[in-house]
């Protein structure tokens, strides 16, 4: 079993948090406070799921809650490199369809940069 581990950084304007180990009651705790307090000087958030081994459905409800609270203000929050077999519940629970999701990091930040077209709308 792999530890939790949260790290963070701005791209190009872009929060970036990446995490490691298990999403789960006990860590998405931290996910919460952590994208909170982002929120207060981002607008743009991108998770990086590529080393996340288990996601629950506690720490769904938190990047769901944010997620909704970034899209209201005019900002967006984007998955990159979830992988299906550890964050099954995104697609289970339609999420996947719905929250921008990348393959990489780079690409999610990348996205972030391009304005959205004059009446574009962010449905999957």
């Amino acid at each position: 079993m792999q530890d939790f581990e949260l790290s963070s950084e701005v791209r190009d304007g872009t929060f970036v948090v990446c995490l490691s180990g298990d999403l789960d009651i006990v860590t998405s705790r931290q996910l919460d406070e952590t994208l909170a307090a982002a929120r207060k000087r981002h607008s743009r958030v991108v998770l990086d799921l590529s080393a996340v081994d288990f996601m629950d459905t506690s720490s769904l409800a938190v990047i769901v809650s944010h997620w909704k609270g970034l899209q209201a203000a005019g900002g967006s929050l984007s998955l990159a490199g979830a992988r299906y077999q550890y964050t099954r519940t995104l697609w289970i629970t339609g999420l996947a369809s719905r929250i921008a999701m990348f393959d990489t990091v780079d690409l999610a930040v990348a996205d972030a940069q391009e304005p959205a077209p004059a009446g574009a709308d962010q449905q999957g």
